[in-house]
């Protein structure tokens, strides 16, 4: 399937790759375009596509190869982009884990050579964890620590626009309790070599009775430990969308998004975390240290404001909470990467009309 250009005549100019996605007897369709600058529009054609060498064609896919009981694979135009690590009998909660950025290099932390002895061990690449939940705490790996146990895959598809990973994860106390339900989708977008897009939808069911986050600095809904050649206190730089530089200035502030760069391998890149407004306590709170991790929590009021704040939040049973970010992989900095104008991509979409 392609989605073919039209020109003001209504002929076709060139096509674009377009995926045709179906859920709860709704349809929705997703096509790339190479560029459509703003307050312009443009006409396409949903069809098969005839031309091999097209762009729609020439594009490739996101295929997703699944390692039973271990991993899905994910690769992008047949080259590996990260892998979805969920063995509960290896790993404390799933992760993603490696993270290929631009020039075929890594741009999160290695897990495979971290032992006890490194610092924060339990920052596994990009993971999803928080220190207290209920009262368990599924932040570290510390005696007594929780677990974040995957369940089932509600869905694992691959396409030429997107592949997706919808999955069950269960949250539990160190005695094995059940805290809570845990559902996710991850979509990982076909883009070009040069940067990536990860989309993460994060929802938590109080499937057990009353959930309640607590207030603490030691959490952060989405988390992710950056290559350490790209810290902060080695050569690396913060930037979060009002501008403020760094650990010092980042550090327990609201921001919609945060950007870490650095050098990775020999050259420069950076990881944007974007938080999205349907987001609870959106623009988030910001865990960010110098020393590598990037975090979104917005519950560890007290730890950020002081004595008289409050962060703790509680879902009644029966009720669910829901989070949303982006991740975007780039060339270069901040403002290389053009992250402001990629944030703004992704809370105000094009409109799209059919006709």
């Amino acid at each position: 399937m392609c989605a073919r250009l039209l020109d003001a005549a209504g002929q076709p100019k060139g096509c674009a790759p377009a995926q045709v996605d179906v859920k709860d007897d709704a349809s929705r369709v997703t096509f790339v375009v190479e560029r459509l600058d703003a307050a312009t529009s443009a006409t396409y054609e949903l069809a098969p596509c005839e031309d091999p060498e097209s762009f729609a064609c020439k594009h490739g896919a996101v295929e997703l190869k699944d390692a039973p009981g271990e991993r899905i694979d994910v690769l992008i135009r047949d080259a590996l982009f990260t892998s979805y690590n969920y063995n509960a009998d290896k790993w404390v909660r799933p992760f993603l884990h490696p993270v290929i950025g631009p020039f075929g290099k890594r741009v999160t932390r290695d897990i495979e050579s971290e032992g006890r002895e490194f610092d924060h061990f339990h920052h596994k690449s990009i993971y999803v964890a928080h220190g207290n939940v209920n009262g368990a705490n599924c932040w570290d790996e510390m005696p007594g620590h929780g677990n974040v146990v995957h369940d089932a895959f509600r869905r694992a598809e691959g396409g030429p626009v997107f592949g997706e990973i919808g999955s069950l994860n269960s949250w539990r106390k160190s005695d094995g309790g059940k805290v809570c339900e845990q559902t996710s989708n991850v979509r990982f977008y076909n883009l070009p070599s040069n940067s990536r897009l990860i989309d993460f939808v994060v929802k938590f069911h109080a499937t057990e009775g009353d959930l309640t986050f607590g207030d603490t600095k030691e959490g952060g809904i989405l988390s992710l430990r950056v290559q350490p050649t790209m810290n902060v206190s080695r050569f690396g730089r913060m930037e979060n969308g009002y501008g403020a530089i760094n650990e010092k200035e980042i550090w327990g502030k609201r921001a919609p998004w945060c950007d870490y760069s650095g050098p990775a391998f020999g050259e420069w890149v950076g990881v944007t975390y974007m938080n999205h407004p349907s987001s609870f306590r959106y623009p988030t709170y910001w865990h960010a240290r110098d020393y590598g991790l990037m975090t979104a929590n917005p519950f560890g009021i007290q730890s950020f404001e002081g004595p008289g704040h409050d962060g703790t939040h509680t879902v009644p049973a029966g009720e669910s909470l829901t989070f949303a970010y982006r991740i975007y992989i780039h060339p270069g900095d901040a403002q290389a990467g053009k992250v402001a104008d990629r944030f703004h991509d992704y809370v105000s979409p094009p409109v799209v009309e059919v006709v």
